[in-house]
């Protein structure tokens, strides 16, 4: 499963696009096409992704405390709904940070692909 910098994504470039940020990326309209769906309750909370970009040499606490966020409601309703479309179709996970390699989306598609 790909991830793709919204920035970087075309519109309709095939595939559903899902932003698994829990901001909308400044400068994206909502009606472009690019995003096709929106799980905001997937993304890290708040307080953790704080936490992460104050001391960014500490992936693997982040990716532990992250795994912990993600097996608890609502996200792990939100990975209900994003396994969903998985089924189907081809699904890309679209973020918005600038670290193409370091970033939430990258860590859920690991999460996703072990569990």
């Amino acid at each position: 499963m790909p991830t793709r910098r919204v920035y970087a994504l075309l519109l309709a470039e095939g595939g559903l696009s899902i932003l698994v940020d829990r901001l909308w990326p400044s400068g994206v309209a909502k009606g472009d096409g690019r995003v096709a769906l929106w799980l905001r309750d997937v993304a890290p909370t708040a307080a953790l992704r704080r936490q992460f970009h104050r001391n960014l040499t500490q992936c693997d606490a982040f990716v532990a405390a992250y795994a912990t966020e993600l097996a608890a409601p609502p996200a792990s309703e939100a990975v209900e709904r994003l396994r969903q479309p998985m089924r189907d179709e081809p699904v890309t996970l679209v973020y918005a940070s600038r670290d193409e390699q370091h970033n939430n989306a990258v860590t859920l598609r690991s999460w996703l692909e072990s569990h």
